[in-house]
């Protein structure tokens, strides 16, 4: 339980987390105590931790209802033009934290719970991590929160078993959900199947299957401005319990069954991150977002005044100016098509009126330069479930290409690598072809990933249509990623430059006058200090090994993947551990490797890099001869709260994909702002990072894009590395031979194979110089206070990389919407006769 505050510390601290007030703290306490009696019907004789965690998360929440009904009036009266983040994935993490800091309320919440004779870090760790998402795709899309629209489904939670990872099935709704709210009177009809049928009144997709779209909302606050905005998650529904016919002639089970397909959309997504394979249900899934989404933009938009005008044809020419939408990743792009058959179909625009529109209200952001990520939907799957979109690709498709084709005459290699569908073996959609076609902007997340967009993946479509493309580098939250899992550290920074900083993160350059303050250098390295000592024990406890605290922290978390590299950092565990057992005596700098992630579940060398990893993890920590100088493990479940323990306490971040694979990364600015070092290639946004602090304060290392693409032009050959580096040979060695693996000799063959005759991303290039930067890592590591310095320069160098900056270049540049300075008065203040009325569209 947490140790009440002295009044000394209470005088001292700092306001960022919320004042704690005797009358905030006893309202708190009166909510908490009736929400345990009249919600969940419990007194403190029977209730659970997890009531309590109910108990308070509807106490919470109770602070943002008030707020978000005003958000929403305040939308409705001022009618501005409203954006829609349309993702496949929001990796939300938990929610009571981050809500009690965004409301100013987590000292008194803290200083209620501990009255309560509760403890905070209990009912916190209760809370589930909402199931949304799996990778920085998701995580990417959570700062985008304005009126979102995504499906409320369960990803397959990963854990590690015996060495191995094994999906389960994330049932993160099964205790229920105290932040949505249920909209059934907005329940909208989402068509599948059928046929086309064109008449003389116009085009009719009928006899379709209908599945219903049950919408979720879930209040998300922005941080001490009292504005509420809504996250609009979409659950299957059949449109009857029982299909009545089959029930009533006995046939019960098909009955079921057809139910079970219908709710099937919504209850699990593909966790395909980086890594396409196309499934019917994905597709499914895909529209049925879609679909739902564009049905209550359309109503909304009717019911604004903008949309009040009898003449269809002009209600619709200002819908560009009050509705954008963004496209995160290929995922939505089914939206561009579904648009168009709204337009065209139902509300009967000429076609040209309608593309214009079209055009102008979808943007895309492109995550991925890798061919395998990229979505290519067999025509014959889209005929079969979408008929009446394939026909409007194919119209989009020839009307763009005889574009082409009078610009370009008789270039007939031009119509085929631009074309939206991909001749050749089975025919295919390119649906990142579709997204830039049918958007006014398209944008990489990175200043190096960008370029690559525009001169090499996409270099047909930038040289036709330069104006179009552009960059916006990605950023995090500060408000998750520094005041809710790094207090200690917020507060610090806060008492040198002041609380203002948490909303204008280019602040943190203040911190460049405390570079030779020893009294900050030793309180910076003070609080990473603490924050690795409770990590050690949280290791000790889930993980049963003995953690040195006073070691490195080396950390490398992401999805598993080839060109992320973790296998790179497994052959340094492997050279490690051969020169502690090659010389025992000799000084060696103790480190703890961390790695962490989940592996697409159809990705078979993801899992056996994770089965490498915890194989040799097997062998480090049960060697003696080792004892504490060296250790490894392997997060399981790697999520959102893992990684809120996990970044605060890492020294080394490990960023070394391979130049030109990554588009940017968003775990390399959370470690940077938490105070650690990057050792990483120059590629994805450590470009920028080093850029802002200076190469000379990260661990640069290893070939960039040039290089990689002379390296592809000479011909990459594994085995000169492999003949020529006798620690590589080793490790290679006893990977292949069973060392690791004494029970099955031949386990990781297919990973031997793999690294010697088809590795894309050239483990072997980049290996001696990631080994000697990895040296200098460690001599810099046994000066304290040079170490901690370069951490300091790190923090007053990350302002950059704030997701605020990143939302108002997307809002200036791609939107076209200027933020706005007014603040929406909190729900208490003195309103205007009718203001309590919302008008249905205003929901």
């Amino acid at each position: 339980m947490s140790r009440p505050l002295s009044d000394q510390e209470r005088r001292k601290q700092i306001s960022i987390r919320g004042i704690v007030g005797a009358e905030s703290v006893a309202e708190l306490k009166r909510g908490f105590n009736r929400h345990l009696h009249f919600t969940l019907v419990k007194d403190r004789n029977v209730a659970t931790p997890r009531d309590y965690y109910f108990a308070l998360a509807h106490t919470v929440r109770d602070h943002l209802v008030g707020r978000w009904i005003r958000t929403q009036q305040y939308y409705y009266e001022k009618d501005p033009k409203r954006i829609y983040y349309l993702s496949l994935e929001f990796y939300m993490g938990r929610t009571l934290q981050n809500t009690m800091i965004n409301l100013g309320l987590q000292n008194a919440c803290d200083e209620a719970i501990y009255q309560l004779g509760l403890d905070m870090e209990e009912l916190e760790e209760i809370e589930e991590d909402a199931g949304l998402g799996n990778g920085g795709l998701g995580r990417l899309a959570e700062p985008f929160l304005a009126v979102l629209e995504v499906p409320r489904a369960g990803w397959p939670r990963h854990r590690s078993g015996p060495l191995w990872q094994v999906e389960e099935a994330d049932d993160w709704l099964r205790h229920g959900n105290p932040w949505e709210k249920a909209r059934p009177e907005y329940m909208l009809p989402v068509h599948f199947y059928g046929r086309v049928e064109h008449t003389a009144a116009g085009t009719k997709w009928v006899d379709t299957q209908v599945v219903l779209a049950l919408p979720y909302d879930t209040p998300v606050p922005g941080y001490m401005n009292n504005t509420v905005n809504t996250m609009r998650l979409w659950s299957a529904r059949a449109p009857n319990d029982f299909n009545l016919r089959d029930f009533n002639i006995g046939d019960y089970i098909q009955a079921v069954l057809d139910r079970n397909l219908a709710e099937n959309i919504s209850r699990v997504l593909y966790p395909n991150d980086n890594f396409f394979e196309g499934k019917e249900l994905r597709l499914k899934q895909e529209y049925f977002v879609v679909a739902a989404t564009l049905q209550d933009i359309i109503r909304r938009f009717k019911a604004s005044k903008f949309g009040s005008t009898d003449s269809v044809r002009t209600v619709f020419d200002s819908f560009p100016d009050q509705v954008a939408i963004q496209l995160n990743d290929t995922h939505p792009a089914m939206a561009i098509p579904e648009l168009m058959r709204i337009f065209v179909d139902i509300e009967k625009l000429p076609w040209n009126k309608a593309w214009d529109i079209t055009k102008r209200t979808f943007a895309y952001t492109n995550h991925t330069v890798l061919p395998e990520a990229l979505e290519r939907w067999p025509v014959e799957l889209v005929e079969k479930l979408l008929p009446r979109h394939l026909q409007i690709i194919y119209e989009i498709n020839q009307r763009h290409l005889d574009h082409i084709a009078s610009l370009f005459p008789n270039d007939v290699d031009r119509l085929r690598r631009m074309s939206l569908i991909e001749e050749g073996g089975t025919k295919r959609i390119n649906m990142a072809h579709l997204c830039i076609v049918g958007s006014h902007a398209v944008n990489g997340v990175a200043k190096i990933h960008s370029e690559i967009v525009k001169t090499q993946v996409f270099k047909d479509f930038a040289a036709l249509e330069p104006e179009k493309f552009q960059n916006k580098t990605n950023g995090i939250t500060p408000r998750r990623w520094l005041l809710l899992c790094n207090p200690g550290l917020a507060e610090l920074i806060a008492e040198k430059i002041g609380e203002d900083y948490v909303r204008d993160l280019s602040q943190l350059i203040k911190l460049h006058e405390f570079v030779d303050d020893d009294l900050f250098i030793r309180e910076v390295a003070k609080v990473k200090q603490e924050n690795k000592v409770k990590f050690a024990l949280y290791l000790e406890k889930e993980y049963k090994v003995k953690i040195n605290p006073s070691s490195m922290f080396d950390v490398h978390v992401k999805r598993i993947h080839e060109y992320k590299r973790q296998l790179m950092n497994c052959l340094h565990i492997i050279a490690m551990y051969n020169r502690i057992r090659r010389d025992p005596d000799k000084v060696f700098v103790p480190r703890t490797v961390i790695i962490g992630g989940k592996a697409a579940p159809g990705y078979h060398m993801a899992k056996m890099i994770i089965k490498l990893i915890n194989a040799v993890a097997q062998v480090v920590n049960n060697d003696p001869v080792v004892g504490s100088k060296l250790k490894v493990i392997f997060l399981e479940n790697y999520r959102v709260s893992l990684a809120e323990k996990v970044i605060p306490a890492t020294d080394l971040s490990e960023q070394i994909s391979t130049a030109g694979t990554e588009a940017s990364g968003t775990g390399n600015m959370k470690f940077m702002l938490n105070g650690a070092l990057t050792i990483g290639t120059m590629d994805g946004a450590n470009v920028e990072m080093a850029e802002e602090a200076g190469e000379e304060n990260l661990f640069i290392f290893g070939m960039r894009v040039e290089d990689v693409t002379e390296l592809d032009r000479e011909g990459y050959n594994a085995q000169e590395y492999y003949d020529r580096l006798p620690e590589l040979k080793q490790a290679i060695d006893q990977i292949a031979s069973g060392f690791f693996s004494p029970q099955e000799p031949d386990l990781f063959n297919d990973v031997v194979n793999m690294l010697f005759h088809h590795d894309r991303f050239k483990v072997f290039a980049d290996y001696e110089a990631y080994i000697k930067c990895q040296e200098k890592v460690s001599e810099l590591y046994m000066n304290s206070k040079a170490w901690t310095k370069m951490v300091i320069r790190n923090i007053a160098a990350a302002g950059k990389f704030s997701s605020d900056r990143t939302i108002k270049e997307y809002a200036r540049d791609i939107w076209h919407v200027e933020p706005s300075d007014l603040k929406i008065p909190p729900p208490n203040e003195p309103r205007d006769a009718g203001e309590e009325k919302t008008p249905n569209g205003a929901a």
